[in-house]
């Protein structure tokens, strides 16, 4: 090969590298905590007090103990408990627009479960998405979040859950179409999206963000629900806690974006809406959301809630552009003002089984909980969740603020929810949505309670 043949071969090379790596890293995209561009450290190397493990109070405690608090504040138990069912014995099923994917059995039973599993095994489903037998597991499992998750906290959580009663229960075979059904395509699935790495602290960060970001990223995984997603179905951290639709509902934009996110909030409304499910003038957690405030951020100790609550301030600020940049103002108390597109058959259904609880202005006498004013899903010109809470209901299980709302899908048509959906969004929303019988059928579908 001559001389300049040789040159162009290499520029060639050197060209489709480029290119390839390129392409890769716009696919990738960046990690979830790259947006703070402090230095970062091993977790080894730290020099501050370590940001992972459980809070002060139980520093002392049993590893079971440790673990339980762990394993709450990384939500194991919604996903892997049906309704009425086993805690942690798994058959939850996630309906997917390509079919549905049951929740596994993550008790110690030695056949169903999870009982045979070495530590180096449970290790390996945490942080890199392998089963015991080597199969890959689907993202459904956020093992790209518990990636971070230190081997330590991972090993207290394999305690407490080998603590549980063995339950014998095998999930549902799954029933994903062609070609989402070949798990073999997840191991390059991984090889991308999963970095396989421990938390690394910034060091130009105070211990609160640290210990934020660690409970936020590893274990609580927010953006699991709230950070859209590429098209290979992997995170999108562009969009960091942008907002996105997951299992059917809506979870709302927390980035710190002052006019759809969560930078005009107070710290104390952020705390109110983690601890007990419900910020004044915010509105009400509700369906994926309202499960993990009930099992999981609940029953986090305040310094915890606090910590998340300081990291989500620092999460630059992204639009919803699909969101009203100011929220309606209550309408008024007369049933016979406050909406300009004339809606019947939604006004006669709200009155007939929402009025009394929410009244004509949305501002319930009867709980704060049940105030609609001030909350994301009537000012949602989707209606998405709007129609969710009406099919599926809503309850906090805090028994100082006790509230419930009962579910109507078996009650209403789906022509019906979607007028009151139209009507609802009407009035107490900033634009009414366009909600159709068809959309609601569809939501039916997403539903996994």
């Amino acid at each position: 090969m001559s001389p300049a043949a040789r040159r162009i071969l290499v520029s060639v090379i050197a060209i489709v590298a480029v290119t390839l790596a390129v392409c890769l890293w716009i696919i990738r995209g960046p990690g979830p905590m790259a947006f703070a561009d402090g230095p970062k450290v091993a977790l080894s190397d730290y020099r501050g007090a370590n940001p992972s493990g459980v809070p002060a109070k139980l520093a002392q405690a049993s590893l079971v103990e440790r673990g339980a608090y762990l394993a709450r504040a990384a939500d194991c138990r919604v996903c892997h408990t049906t309704q009425g069912g086993r805690e942690y014995a798994g058959g939850l099923g996630f309906k997917l627009p390509f079919g549905t994917l049951y929740s596994t059995n993550i008790t110690p039973d030695k056949e169903t479960g999870i009982g045979n599993y070495s530590d180096q095994d449970f290790l390996n489903a945490v942080h890199r998405g392998t089963r015991r037998d080597g199969a890959r597991l689907y993202p459904a499992m956020p093992f790209t979040s518990y990636t971070y998750m230190t081997d330590a906290d991972a090993m207290a959580i394999k305690a407490y859950l080998f603590s549980l009663a063995p339950v014998r229960a095998a999930a549902p075979p799954n029933t994903l179409l062609f070609p989402f059904n070949q798990r073999w395509a997840m191991n390059f699935w991984s090889a991308l999206f999963n970095p396989d790495t421990r938390f690394e602290p910034d060091t130009a960060k105070s211990l609160e963000w640290n210990r934020g970001a660690y409970l936020a990223e590893a274990l609580a995984h927010c953006g699991e629900c709230h950070t859209p997603r590429n098209l290979a179905f992997a995170l999108d951290n562009r969009k960091k806690f942008a907002g996105a639709l997951t299992a059917g509902w809506r979870a709302f934009n927390i980035s710190s974006d002052k006019a759809t996110g969560l930078g005009a909030w107070s710290d104390d409304e952020i705390f109110s809406y983690l601890s007990v499910g419900h910020a004044a003038g915010h509105g009400t957690a509700s369906g994926p959301m309202g499960e993990a405030v009930d099992h999981s951020f609940s029953h986090l100790a305040p310094e915890d809630i606090r910590a998340v609550v300081a990291y989500l301030r620092t999460v630059p600020a992204i639009a919803s552009a699909d969101l009203p940049a100011t929220l309606a103002s209550p309408p008024p108390a007369s049933h016979k003002d406050g909406v300009s597109t004339p809606n019947p058959r939604g006004k006669m259904v709200f009155q007939g089984a929402c009025v009394s609880c929410h009244g004509w202005t949305g501002e319930s006498s009867i709980s704060p909980f049940a105030t609609l004013t001030g909350a994301w899903a009537v000012n949602d010109p989707s209606g998405t969740n709007v129609v969710q809470v009406v099919l599926s209901g809503t309850k906090r299980l805090t028994p100082e603020h006790a509230v419930s709302m009962p579910a109507f899908g078996g009650a209403f048509s789906d022509a019906e929810i979607a007028a009151l959906a139209n009507y609802v969004t009407a009035r107490f929303g900033t634009k009414a949505s366009q909600v159709t019988a068809q959309d609601v059928a569809e939501l039916r579908k997403q539903t996994s309670r």
